[in-house]
């Protein structure tokens, strides 16, 4: 069944993000977050949300399945970041109200045809999972531990239905939850009568409902659930069956539970990590190899740099300078122009791009802007964020342009402002054709395509040129040496200085830096979790940025003093080639932890992943090469040229 058309116009996604940013900088709560106060008898919207499965990673609209529906669908204002979720909010025709609790509540009525019986059927087999919202807290199932005394596990949404066999057959049926017992958690305010909501959990039930007589549409009365005896449903003992012309009852419990949890805190249990033990050391333990690591490299690197610095300044005779060798000798052509020199400067403005968005988006993201509670905030963020910062990818791809004495500047912002973006959405598109086969309700919408492609030609571009133009107006950055107008001949290198080799060997400890983080992120993204600890993600990119830089800067003073001054390119594939093992991470991640077994699926995990692994080249490969040119320019500068 596919989903409903849905019509958005381009002024939703950017009235919202507007909005976001307005009151987000006038208040404490941002929109949508701030409390909500409920007298007893209020009564509560309960929303749906979209159906998940981390099996197919192909989210569907709540209504693709025959469910009951209210008198009328209503579709919830969604910001960027929702829509490209594939978050689809409607109405429900469960009705709460604060305090009333209700046993045994008749929803609806169905009989299944083929057809039907088949969709619930396909949704069971891929595990889908309903997703609801009450007062923005997502519903969750509760499953205890082992252990008894510790907090549940809370798992996002309820299972459409099951897979089992009845005791003596061998024959597998398929069950449907149709009986679900929800609670609602409050926090009472001393001084008032209102509450707040802190909690929303449900235990799903498959019951084959029994009732005497005919039906009865407006005074359903049950035998297998009746408030009235209060005979309530505490198994599944007698399930329901999903097959042709079969008959189900939909119906609902609400219990109100009084809690010492307070508003503030009502996300923490939601944020509760399986293994946030190990979660922490491993984090720890990473940090403190890295930074062992790291303070070898510098003390090694210092030592020995002083040592020649001061070897090559105490040279007097013009013999001791003939018999000179290492990094001095190429003096006369290391900050010769690389080849291709207008797409390191494309790559280069790119990686600042990133670098000042992920940046600011970790600030704000540390300072609670960017909490669970705020979905799509994250998304929505970072592509702002992305669209701004190109005015210091223009300037930065300019700058480096005129240092390699371009004149061409139109030309490199054009290309700055259109390549990574136009790879980027070459696949995106790909892949959303995919999805619109699908009919996924994780398919872009035609507004938002548009809001999307506005952001990119209509601001990202025009910011691009504006830096590009200031960039190039600005003096040249001069070399600290004259460079010879012949190129001076390379001598054979040895083994290990192949470049290939060490390109592919600076990657590894750059990788090894986030390995670990990255596991938690990836579970995060494709097993439908929240990730949260906003402020070790930020240690880690701290890491990431010193581990890059360090390696790159040591790597090229080996080549330096292997006479090899071919160092530009080189310096942003030695730490981009990380990129290349977090590619390698994720395939290993695919075939040991999800259970994807569709071809469309699969296509999207890893096409995904290679615009994730892109964006950690250009990222990581412009660290090194910054680290690089700072270096090259420090020693060359530092020593006494002739």
């Amino acid at each position: 069944m596919a989903p409903r058309a849905r019509s958005r116009s381009l002024l939703l996604p950017i009235c919202t993000i507007l909005t976001i940013l307005i009151h987000g900088a006038h208040s404490f709560y941002l929109p949508g977050v701030a409390p909500q106060d409920f007298i007893n008898g209020a009564e509560l919207m309960v929303k749906v949300n979209k159906l998940t499965s981390i099996k197919t990673q192909l989210p569907y609209s709540y209504y693709t399945l025959p469910f009951c529906t209210p008198s009328k669908i209503v579709d919830s204002a969604e910001n960027l970041g929702e829509v490209l979720r594939g978050d689809r909010i409607e109405n429900s025709p469960y009705v709460f109200n604060m305090g009333d609790a209700k046993m045994c509540n008749v929803l609806c009525r169905k009989t299944l045809d083929s057809k039907t019986a088949k969709a619930f059927k396909e949704k069971i087999d891929d595990e889908y999972r309903v997703n609801m919202i009450l007062d923005n807290l997502p519903l969750v199932v509760p499953i205890q531990r082992l252990d008894q005394e510790s907090h549940p596990v809370y798992q996002l949404g309820y299972h459409v239905g099951l897979k089992g066999q009845y005791s003596g057959s061998k024959e597998e049926k398929y069950f449907i939850h149709n009986h679900l017992s929800f609670i609602v958690k409050y926090h009472k305010d001393s001084q008032s009568n209102a509450a707040r909501i802190v909690g929303f959990e449900v235990k799903p039930f498959s019951v084959k409902h029994a009732y005497e007589g005919k039906w009865n549409d407006e005074k359903p009365r049950l035998t297998t659930c009746d408030p009235h005896t209060r005979h309530a449903v505490v198994n599944s003992n007698t399930p329901q069956e999903v097959e042709d012309k079969a008959e189900i009852i939909f119906t609902y419990d609400v219990e109100f539970l009084d809690s010492d949890v307070k508003w503030a805190s009502r996300w923490d249990a939601y944020l509760l990590m399986t293994d946030d033990q190990i979660h922490w050391f491993s984090i720890v333990n990473s940090l403190m190899i890295v930074l062992f690591l790291s303070g070898m490299v510098a003390m090694i690197m210092l030592r020995t740099l002083y040592r020649d610095i001061s070897k090559y300044n105490e040279l007097e005779t013009q013999e001791e300078a003939q018999e000179e060798t290492g990094w001095k000798l190429v003096h006369g052509d290391v900050f010769r122009p690389p080849s291709n020199s207008d797409l390191l400067c494309v790559y280069v403005g790119t990686g600042v791009q990133f670098f000042g968005m992920i940046l600011v988006t970790m600030i704000f993201a540390i300072l609670g802007f960017l909490s669970p509670s705020n979905r799509g905030g994250l998304m929505t963020a970072m592509l702002i964020l992305w669209v701004f910062m190109g005015i210091f990818a223009g300037y930065a791809s300019t700058r480096l342009y005129k240092m390699f004495k371009g004149s061409e500047w139109k030309k490199i912002a054009l290309r700055t402002a259109v390549m990574f973006p136009g790879v980027v959405s070459a696949i995106f598109f790909v892949l959303n054709a995919l999805i619109w086969g699908q009919k996924s309700s994780g398919a872009v919408p035609f507004g938002t395509m548009f809001a999307l492609i506005f952001l990119w030609f209509g601001i990202s571009v025009p910011l691009v040129f504006v830096g590009s133009y200031i960039g190039f107006k600005k003096p040249a950055i001069e070399d600290p040496v004259k460079t010879n107008k012949i190129p001076r001949q390379i001598p054979e290198q040895a083994w290990y200085m192949n470049p290939a080799f060490s390109i592919l060997i600076g990657g590894i400890l750059p990788f090894g830096a986030v390995f670990i983080e990255l596991f938690f992120i990836l579970t995060s993204i494709w097993l439908n979790q929240f990730y949260y600890i906003f402020g070790f993600l930020f240690l880690v990119f701290a890491i990431l940025m010193v581990t890059c830089a360090e390696i790159t800067i040591v790597l090229c003073y080996f080549q330096l003093c292997s006479e090899d001054y071919l160092w530009w390119w080189r310096s942003y594939l030695t730490s981009g080639s990380s990129a290349l093992y977090l590619f390698l991470y994720a395939t290993f991640y695919f075939f040991t932890k999800l259970e994807i077994t569709k071809l469309v699926s699969g296509a999207l995990y890893f096409g995904y992943m290679l615009v994730a692994s892109y964006a950690f080249f250009v990222l990581t490969g412009t660290i090194g090469f910054y680290a690089c040119l700072w270096f090259t320019r420090l020693i060359y500068s530092s020593v006494k040229i002739d």
